[in-house]
Order: C-alpha cells, then sequence, then structure tokens
C-alpha cells in the first residue's frame, strides 16, 4: 500500500505546467471521489489493524500535496495568462504598415456620393464594346476622327470590336433596355491612342451621367452641375458654361469652375484667367434618343462626363498624370489621411 502511494506521489510531483483545463483535469483524476487518491481510501479498509494509522497518516499526506500542487499548477496557468494578456497572439509577427486608398478612388466615390444624393443610380458595362455603342448609336459620322486606328484601340484589327473611348456606351445600353425616366452615373475605365505625358496617359477614368424624362430642360443640367461643384470644390465655387460641340448633344457645352487654389483671381494654375475646365456636358441629341429606342418627342434629356484624372488633379494638385498608374509608394503615401 505504502509503495502505491509513493508511486502516485511521484506520478503528480513528475507534473510541472498545467493550462487552466488540464489542472482541472488533474483535480478530477486524483482528487474526485472517483479520482486515484479516493481509490486508496477504498482499499483502507483492508489494511492490517497494526498498520492503519501509518497508512492513514500516508493517505491524507498525498491528499494534501496532491491538492497543493494542483492549486499551485491553476495559480501559475492564470498568472501567465495575465501576465500576457496584452499580447495579441493574431498578429504577424513583423510589423504591418496600414494602407490608403488610391486618390483616383477617393475622388471617383465622392463624385458618385454626390449624384446618389440626387438620385442618380450606378451603371455599369463592359470595357470591350462594339461599334453601335460606343460611335454609331451616339451620332458619330462615319468620317469622324474617333473611329481611326490612331485615336481608337481596335482588337485585332476589327472595326467592330474596340476598347471603349468614353463610358456613353454605358448609357446607350442602359436606353436600349430601359424606358424613362432614367437617371443614371456611369464610372469606368476607357482607353485612347494617346502618347503617355504628364497631361495625357493611354487610359484613364471617366464618370458620366445622364438623366432622361419629360419636361427635362437645360437650366436643370446648370443646376445638376453648380450642386455637384460646390459640393466637390467648396460652397463658394462658381461655375460658367461656355458653348461647344459633342455629337451626341445639341446644344453642347464646356463647363468651368472658378479656380480653387486663387479663389478665381488670377494665378498660374489657372493660367490668370480664374477659371478651369472640368467636364463636358449638354441635352441629349434626339438623334441618340431614337436611336436607342426613346421618343424624342416625348423625352428629353441632359448627359455630362468627367475625367476622375483630372478632378483629383484639382482637388490634390497632382501635375502628372502618370503618378495615378506607377504605384509608387511615397506617392500614395501622401493620401493615408485622405477621406
Amino acid at each position: 500500500m505504502i509503495d502505491k502511494i509513493n508511486a502516485l506521489r511521484a506520478e503528480i510531483a513528475a507534473i510541472n505546467t498545467a493550462t487552466a483545463e488540464q489542472a482541472e483535469a488533474l483535480r478530477i483524476k486524483y482528487l474526485s471521489k472517483k479520482g486515484a487518491v479516493n481509490a486508496l481510501m477504498a482499499d483502507f479498509r483492508n489494511v492490517p489493524a497494526e498498520q492503519k494509522r501509518e497508512i492513514g497518516q500516508a493517505i491524507n499526506d498525498l491528499k494534501n500535496f496532491a491538492t497543493e500542487h494542483i492549486n499551485q499548477l491553476r495559480e501559475c496557468s492564470q498568472q501567465s495568462v495575465r501576465e500576457f494578456a496584452h499580447i495579441d497572439l493574431t498578429r504577424t509577427p513583423a510589423p504591418v504598415r496600414l494602407g490608403t486608398r488610391h486618390p483616383l478612388s477617393l475622388v471617383r466615390e465622392q463624385i458618385i456620393d454626390i449624384f446618389r444624393r440626387l438620385g442618380f443610380n450606378i451603371a455599369e458595362g463592359p470595357e470591350i464594346e462594339d461599334d453601335w455603342h460606343v460611335f454609331s448609336s451616339l451620332n458619330f459620322a462615319d468620317d469622324h476622327p474617333a473611329r481611326d486606328m490612331q485615336d481608337t484601340f481596335f482588337i485585332q484589327r476589327n472595326p467592330d470590336v474596340l476598347l471603349r473611348t468614353h463610358t456613353s456606351s454605358v448609357q446607350t445600353r442602359a436606353m436600349e433596355h430601359t424606358q424613362p425616366p432614367i437617371r443614371i452615373i456611369c464610372p469606368g475605365r476607357v482607353y485612347r491612342n494617346e502618347a503617355i505625358s504628364a497631361r495625357a496617359h493611354c487610359f484613364f477614368h471617366q464618370v458620366e451621367a445622364l438623366y432622361v424624362d419629360t419636361d427635362v430642360t437645360f437650366a436643370d443640367l446648370r443646376q445638376t452641375l453648380l450642386y455637384f461643384a460646390r459640393e466637390m470644390f467648396g460652397p463658394e465655387t462658381k461655375i460658367r458654361l461656355r458653348p461647344s460641340y459633342f455629337p451626341f448633344t445639341e446644344p453642347s457645352a464646356e463647363m468651368d469652375i472658378s479656380c480653387n487654389i486663387c479663389g478665381g483671381k488670377g494665378c498660374g494654375f489657372c493660367k490668370h484667367t480664374g477659371w478651369v475646365e472640368i467636364l463636358g456636358c449638354g441635352m441629349v441629341d434626339p438623334n441618340v434618343l431614337d436611336a436607342c429606342g426613346i421618343d424624342s418627342k416625348k423625352y428629353t434629356g441632359f448627359a455630362l462626363g468627367m475625367g476622375v484624372e483630372r478632378i483629383t488633379n484639382l482637388k490634390y494638385r497632382v501635375n502628372d498624370l502618370r503618378m495615378f498608374s506607377e504605384n509608387d509608394i511615397r506617392f500614395l503615401k501622401e493620401f493615408t489621411s485622405a477621406r
């Protein structure tokens, strides 16, 4: 019996570490009603009378030792947890720096948010398009320069398959499949065969808007543009509209805003005019409405389009458009605090 007690004591003493769960399992194994120590008490009745005093004392000593040892293991476990509670074990071993959103994404989302408040919904379309949706349905003449390979990327020299040159193709698709009222905004990437420089790139980003309904007027367009300009560049921003020409709008206009750097007083950025051009717009040409299956005698509409790079240039004063696509970490870090 003494050998059994000593063996059990040595077994318990050999356990040096345990978690809180393991310590509880040890308590159940050795000290519960069905545990090993109580099993010795059950055998105690078979011990000769002359040995009961010695064996009883040994069992009590074993029980006290087991209780103290297991409590000590539990305390060490809890202390260890408290000690390292501040350590996030899910973190990577190397420090990870927080990133930031790309400036074009920041401006694009801001533009979309402004037009959403006016009731415009987002519409998207394919970047690889056909001639009808990019040119023909938008009233481009057969000999328009935009149809030349010097200006447009065609797929495998197929004159009917090309990379879209503007997101107006999304507008024509929407008009083909939806009857007015139509109020959409079309953000996306577009492609043009241009030499890459500080002022131009072969791909860039546009956001275009279209509103078609009964009794839509140029005054609606102007108020929409004024609201957008003041939300984007500040409440003191002024706008002016200059006559222009686009195949798909009539009348057409270019919109300028008062220079947000000098406040319209004149500086090098606005070439001392006090005005900076930001977008093109106009009333949707009746030929476009008819080509897309909308009755031009019943409905009118306006359309506008802007380059996201251009707006970002004005907002953050980035003079070289190539910076937006070169993934220079030093440049991108400048927008860590931008929202």
